[in-house]
């Protein structure tokens, strides 16, 4: 390995706007971010389905004679 080129490694936590801590190593001293898997909606199972408009209706209407013309 070279001498000199390599950045130095810090053992630093990455602190959530939630207020989650996780221990990790990295090249930043500091990491802060505004949402982790303790508190984004798709690991706590709190998200939001929308159907805009019944695209899903339509989308069934659409290929239902397909499925018909399968069976």
């Amino acid at each position: 390995m070279k001498a000199d080129i390599h950045p130095e490694y810090f053992e630093t936590s990455i602190k959530c706007a939630c207020g989650n801590v996780v221990e990790v190593g990295s090249t930043k001293s500091d990491i802060r971010v505004e949402i982790c898997s303790k508190c984004h909606p798709f690991f706590t199972g709190k998200q939001k389905l929308i159907d805009t408009a019944g695209r899903i209706e339509r989308f069934r209407r659409k290929y239902a004679k397909f499925q018909n013309v399968a069976k």
